[in-house]
C-alpha cells in the first residue's frame, strides 16, 4: 500500500470554488481524506508543500502528438516529458497524424505507444471521418471499443452537412462526443489573420471573426437535428458568445472551449511577422480576448485548452502567410493561465474548474477534482516565481512558442499521477 500526505498546502478546489490551506491524503494512487488542522499520520510519505498551490492535474484536450507519421515533431514520449513539466497529468490526443487516427488499428498502435513511452494519462480521440476528409463517416462504435474518448477531424471543417449530420446522428446512438472547429470554411480559407485595421496594414490575408460565428451557428442547428453531444474546440470571438449562450440555453448538449494562446495574446502580438504566433484560428483583436476571458469567468465557455500543436524550424521559418500554424504550449500552458489570475481577471478555482474539472467532466473522467475517491493526479506549483522562458529548455522536440523570451511567472514545482511523483523540479 503507497500512502503520502501533503502538509500545509494551498489548497484550490475548483469543485467547491475554494483556496485555502490544508492538507491532503493519498493511498493507491486515490484521494481518501482533506483537511485543515493537522494531518493524519502516516507510514507512507510526507510531503511538505510550504503554503505552495496544490490542485488538481490538468486534464488537456486537443494535444497533438505526431506519433505516426512525424515523430520527428513530437512523439509520445517527449510531449509525455513536457505534459509532466507543465503540471497536465491527462492529454486527449487529437487524430490529426500521418495518417489520421481513424481505424482501431491505428488507435491501438497509439495507445500503445502511449502507455509504453508517456508518464501521463493519455486518453486518444478518433476522427470523425476517414482520412478526416469529409466524405465517409468512421467506425464510431469500434474506435469507442477500441478506447477512443470522443471523435473529431480537428480543424477539417466537414463541408457536407449531410455527412456531418449523419455522424452526428451516430455518435447520438453511441453516446460518443463530437468535437468540432466552428468555422465557416469558405471564408478561413487562406486565412493568417483577423480582419481589421492590422491585417490590412500587414497586407495579410484575413478573416472575419464572423466565419467563427457562422461556422458555430450550423453546428447549433444540426445539434437542434440530432440532439448529439457536441464540443466547440475554439471559440475566440465575441460574436460566437451569443449565439453559444442561446444554444446552452435552450439545452442543447454543448459546451465550448478556448486556447490558452486566444486568452493572453492578441493580433498586435504577431508585430513584424512572427510566426511562433501564427495559430488557428488566428489571434482575434483586444476586446475579443477580453470579451472570451470574462465568457470563461461566467462558465460559459467550460474548457480551457494548450491546442499543443508541434511544427518544426522548416515549417516555421517561412513567410507569414506560408508557414504553419500552430505553437507548442503544454509546459507553457500554467504559467500562461496564471498571467490571467496575476492580472486578476481569473482566480485559481476557476481556472483550474476551466482546465481541469471541466474537460475531465466533459469526458465522464472522475478526475479534474480534489475530493475523496478522486485520482491522486496532482500538481505542486509556486504561482508567484518569476522567469524568463527559454524556448530550448522545453521538453517537447519542436519549440516553436510564441512565449520564447517573454517574462513569465509561475512554475510547477512537481507533478503527481495516481499518487506518484512524474516530474520534480530540480
Amino acid at each position: 500500500m503507497t500512502s503520502v500526505v501533503f502538509t500545509n498546502a494551498r489548497l484550490i478546489n475548483p469543485e467547491t470554488g475554494t483556496d485555502s490551506l490544508g492538507w491532503l491524503h493519498a493511498e493507491n494512487g486515490r484521494i481518501v481524506a482533506i483537511g485543515d488542522g493537522d494531518a493524519p499520520a502516516t507510514s507512507g510519505d510526507v510531503i511538505d508543500c510550504n503554503g505552495k498551490c496544490l490542485a488538481p492535474g490538468i486534464v488537456d484536450i486537443g494535444v497533438k502528438v505526431c506519433e505516426p507519421g512525424e515523430r520527428h515533431k513530437e512523439s509520445y514520449k517527449s510531449a509525455g516529458l513536457a505534459a509532466a513539466a507543465g503540471g497536465v497529468t491527462t492529454i486527449v490526443t487529437r487524430p490529426d497524424t500521418l495518417p489520421a487516427v481513424d481505424t482501431p488499428e491505428t488507435l491501438e498502435f497509439a495507445t500503445r505507444r502511449a502507455q509504453a513511452d508517456a508518464p501521463v494519462n493519455v486518453l486518444p480521440m478518433a476522427a470523425l471521418t476517414k482520412g478526416r476528409e469529409g466524405r465517409e463517416m468512421t467506425e464510431i462504435g469500434f474506435l469507442q471499443d477500441a478506447g477512443a474518448v470522443a471523435f473529431t477531424d480537428c480543424d477539417h471543417v466537414i463541408t457536407n452537412t449531410k455527412v456531418f449530420s449523419r455522424a452526428l446522428t451516430y455518435a447520438k446512438s453511441c453516446g460518443a462526443l463530437v468535437i468540432a472547429h466552428p468555422q465557416e470554411p469558405g471564408l478561413s480559407k487562406g486565412a493568417a489573420a483577423t480582419s481589421g485595421k492590422f491585417a490590412a496594414l500587414r497586407g495579410l490575408p484575413a478573416v472575419s471573426p464572423m466565419a467563427e460565428r457562422m461556422g458555430l451557428d450550423r453546428d447549433i442547428a444540426l445539434l437542434e437535428m440530432t440532439g448529439a453531444a457536441y464540443h466547440a474546440d475554439q471559440i475566440t470571438t465575441a460574436r460566437a458568445l451569443p449565439a453559444l449562450e442561446r444554444a446552452k440555453r435552450n439545452g442543447l448538449d454543448i459546451t465550448a472551449g478556448t486556447s490558452i494562446h486566444h486568452l493572453t495574446l492578441n493580433e498586435l502580438d504577431v508585430a513584424d511577422y512572427r510566426t511562433f504566433f501564427k495559430v488557428k484560428p488566428p489571434l482575434r483583436s483586444e476586446d475579443d480576448r477580453q470579451a472570451v476571458i470574462e465568457a470563461v469567468r461566467t462558465g460559459l465557455i467550460d474548457i480551457i485548452s494548450s491546442m499543443h500543436t508541434p511544427q518544426d524550424e522548416e515549417s516555421k521559418r517561412l513567410p507569414f502567410e506560408e508557414a504553419a500554424s500552430g505553437a507548442v504550449a503544454l509546459e507553457t500552458f500554467l504559467p500562461a493561465a496564471l498571467r490571467l489570475f496575476h492580472a486578476g481577471q481569473l482566480d485559481l478555482p476557476t481556472l483550474f474548474r476551466a482546465m481541469a474539472l471541466n474537460p475531465a467532466k466533459r469526458l465522464g473522467l472522475d478526475s479534474g477534482r480534489l475530493a475523496q475517491g478522486a485520482p491522486a493526479d496532482l500538481v505542486l506549483f509556486d504561482p508567484d516565481v518569476p522567469f524568463v522562458l527559454d524556448r530550448f529548455a522545453l521538453k517537447s522536440k519542436s519549440q516553436n512558442t510564441p512565449f520564447d523570451g517573454q517574462r513569465m511567472q509561475g512554475k510547477v514545482l512537481a507533478t503527481y499521477v495516481a499518487g506518484k511523483d512524474v516530474y520534480r523540479r530540480t
